[in-house]
Parts: structure tokens; sequence; C-alpha cells
């Protein structure tokens, strides 16, 4: 085969989801930088075990389900939340169970870029930036996009 019938392998951008209004602008913004670009879109949801004095309920519908299968679910409600009804051919979704930052920074090792919200769940209303985009800004080894929030008018 020869050099110039070889296919390119299209650019991936990776985008944290979480399920929060911040990582949900991320991936609007993932997608369109996707478009634009002809990249392909890596939708990541990272899960840990939760700590035995603070077992959650299960959202409902999901009750019965395994961790990483409401996991599975999440994501698939917030790129359906985000992108519409699939089938979405350029977004693949991913779930790994770990830390939420190392599994960001692991996925991107090779990523054109890495998107996610300026914070999730966790933190206090107003703060500027969270721990998990902090990490990643500092430590990523591609570019990072830090998507804040939409206001609301």
């Amino acid at each position: 085969m020869s050099q110039g019938s070889a296919e390119r392998v299209p650019d991936y951008i990776v985008v944290g989801v979480d399920g929060s209004a911040h990582a949900a602008e991320a991936l609007r913004v993932a997608i369109r930088q996707a478009e634009l670009t002809g990249s392909l879109v890596h939708a990541v949801l990272a899960w840990e075990w939760p700590s035995i004095f603070s077992v959650p309920e299960p959202p409902p519908g999901q009750a019965g389900l395994t961790f990483e299968e409401q996991a599975v679910r999440r994501l698939a409600q917030a790129v359906e939340e985000v992108a519409g009804p699939g089938p979405h051919p350029i977004v693949r979704q991913r779930v790994i169970q770990g830390s939420p930052t190392q599994a960001l920074l692991d996925v991107a090792d090779g990523a054109a870029l890495l998107v996610v919200g300026s914070r999730g769940y966790g933190g206090f209303k107003g703060i500027m930036l969270g721990s998990v985009s902090l990490h990643l800004a500092q430590y990523a080894r591609c570019s990072v996009l830090i998507v804040r929030e939409r206001e609301e008018n």
C-alpha cells in the first residue's frame, strides 16, 4: 500500500462527563469542536467504589443495577441530553472505574484536546475551578479546555 492511499486516523477529543451542568456544557463544546475539525469525541465518565459508610441510593429506575451499569446509563443519558437521540457517530462513550483525574489523564494521552467543565458536582457554588480541572490543566499531555457553565439571563 502506498503512503498516499493510507487513510488518516481522525484526531480525538476527550471530554469528562459526570452528569453536572458544567460537564454538559463541556460535552457541547467538545462535540462542536469535533464537528469543526473532523475529530472523534471520547466522552468519559469515571466512577469509584463508594465508601461502605456512604453507599448512595440508586437513581430512580436504577435499583438493582451495579455501580458500573448505573455509570453507563448516566453517561448515555448525558450524551443524549446534549446531542439528542442517537446514534452519535462521532461520539464514543467510555466508562472507567477509578479516579476521574487519572482516568481522564490516561485516556487523553495522545488526544488532540481534553475538555472538562470548570467544576463538577463537588465543591462550592461560585468556585472558579474544581480540583479535577485544576489537576488536569497542570498534568495533561495535551491541550486542555476548561469550560464554564452557561449563565442563565
